[in-house]
């Protein structure tokens, strides 16, 4: 893992990057929590979600948002920080230019953002979600959602009700063309505290039979 600084919209951004060594290996861009509210990318279940996508052989970044550690600029309501995201995305991708697929991913503001970024960006080819702030944030440009995924939440989150990820997965999963693996942690509050090792082995579990490494599909074709 290295430390970079990325040019984006509004002055550079702080990140921390992994390079897998396999050629042609996936990549994976992770968005952290609402920076007024603590958020960082090295959040917990940020810093997770990231190590999982690493240990299935993923070129994987994370960053600040604008106005976040040693980000330059200010919050800006959603707008600038999903500039920053698709910065960052188009850093990520312009070095790993051979990438096999890429994927996005997000914990509670960072997924508002993640998905948003989906929309925009047709090559990106599945997203994880986790505790998306479906009270809080307007969900309904996903229509429809161009790629399948996984959303995770926690049925004992205080912040983000499990009632109304429910009910964004299930309109998601009505949808044609793409599946949508809703999960809920049983005990998990928005955090996910004392639950950490759940959340990895789902994000995991599901990154295993969704992502074949690189060497096996070259396999496979021949």
């Amino acid at each position: 893992m290295v430390e970079v600084m990325i040019n984006g919209p509004d002055g550079r951004l702080e990140a921390r990057y992994h390079h897998a060594e396999t050629r042609g290996a996936p990549v994976a861009l992770v968005l952290h929590p609402h920076p007024q509210h603590g958020g960082t990318m090295n959040n917990k279940v940020v810093y997770a979600i990231y190590q999982c996508f690493r240990e299935r052989g993923f070129s994987v970044l994370r960053f600040n948002f604008r106005g976040v550690g040693r980000s330059q600029g200010k919050f800006d309501q959603g707008f600038g920080e999903l500039s920053d995201a698709a910065a960052a995305l188009d850093w990520l991708q312009t070095h790993n230019a051979n990438a096999s697929r890429c994927w996005i991913s997000g914990f509670s503001f960072g997924a508002w953002i993640a998905m948003q970024v989906l929309m925009r960006r047709p090559d990106i080819h599945g997203f994880v979600a986790v505790s998306p702030p479906a009270n809080h944030f307007d969900f309904t440009f996903l229509a429809p959602c161009p790629s399948s995924g996984l959303i995770v939440q926690g049925n004992k989150d205080d912040v983000v009700p499990e009632a109304n990820v429910a009910k964004l997965a299930q309109r998601l999963q009505s949808q044609r063309h793409i599946e949508v693996d809703y999960r809920i942690i049983k005990g998990a509050n928005h955090f996910f505290e004392d639950k950490l090792d759940v959340l990895t082995s789902t994000v995991s579990g599901y990154l295993l039979k969704s992502v074949a490494p690189p060497a096996k599909k070259a396999a496979a074709a021949s």
